[in-house]
């Protein structure tokens, strides 16, 4: 997990300075109507991807009120209301970096063009499906906002694959299905959840300098900027420095 404790650093620093609030809201709300209407049903103890994403919206502190009203709008099915479908999109960024982009899209015609734009606009290029996938793994992360023997010991019983220490914190790697077990067995025991969730660890990092760091990130929060996308990951090893 080199690399990737750094990355969700900056990411947490970020979002917590984010202006931006009404599109991470957005961005919520259409994974939530996504997953309902997948999974058919607006339960999340028997839909999976919906825990999953009430879970990321919870994160970023989307309001309950929200997330509610998006699970009903979606078990409605408004008329005309947007049929959003998965893509994801592959590319290369500065210093050799790999990039894996999450969309929820109801037009991919739109969405490939745009990110496409992106990449070649910021200095980065869109590959092939299938040319960076295998580079990155599907794993449930939590992060604990202290770090103490007792908490790694505690992860370690409850099933945690792996651990980094952070800046100001524990994150946590776990299997994708043992996510929820080890959160809430760390939640009974005491520990404060800050975010558990599931996301796309990079099996290895590639190094970068202070430069392309720069240039990485501007690329980054370009295409985090599409409506479409969903989540971006990059198997950057950022410098110890770096604060984005």
């Amino acid at each position: 997990m080199a690399g990737h404790s750094k990355w969700s650093q900056i990411k947490r620093k970020k979002g917590a300075n984010d202006k931006k609030r009404s599109a991470v809201i957005s961005k919520h709300l259409r994974a939530i109507t996504a997953a309902v209407r997948s999974g058919g049903s607006g339960d999340p103890s028997g839909n999976l991807s919906l825990k999953n994403v009430i879970a990321a919206a919870k994160t970023d502190t989307v309001p309950v009120d929200n997330i509610d009203s998006a699970i009903k709008r979606a078990l409605g099915g408004e008329a005309g209301a947007a049929d959003y479908k998965e893509a994801v999109y592959e590319g290369y960024g500065p210093g050799g970096t790999a990039i894996y982009i999450e969309t929820l899209t109801d037009n991919v015609t739109r969405t490939v063009a745009e990110v496409r734009n992106v990449f070649n606009k910021r200095g980065g290029s869109l590959g092939n499906s299938g040319s960076v996938a295998w580079q990155f793994e599907n794993k449930g992360v939590i992060y604990l906002p202290v770090n103490s023997e007792a908490a790694q010991e505690a992860a370690i019983e409850l099933g945690a694959e792996d651990m980094q220490d952070g800046e100001d914190g524990l994150e946590i790697s776990t299997a994708p299905t043992e996510l929820y077990a080890v959160s809430e067995g760390l939640g009974a025991q005491g520990f404060k959840v800050e975010s558990a969730q599931l996301s796309r660890v990079p099996s290895n990092t590639v190094s970068v300098n202070t430069d392309d760091a720069r240039k990485l990130m501007v690329l980054i929060e370009a295409l985090e900027d599409l409506d479409d996308v969903q989540n971006v990951y990059s198997n950057a090893d950022f410098p110890e420095d770096y604060e984005g």
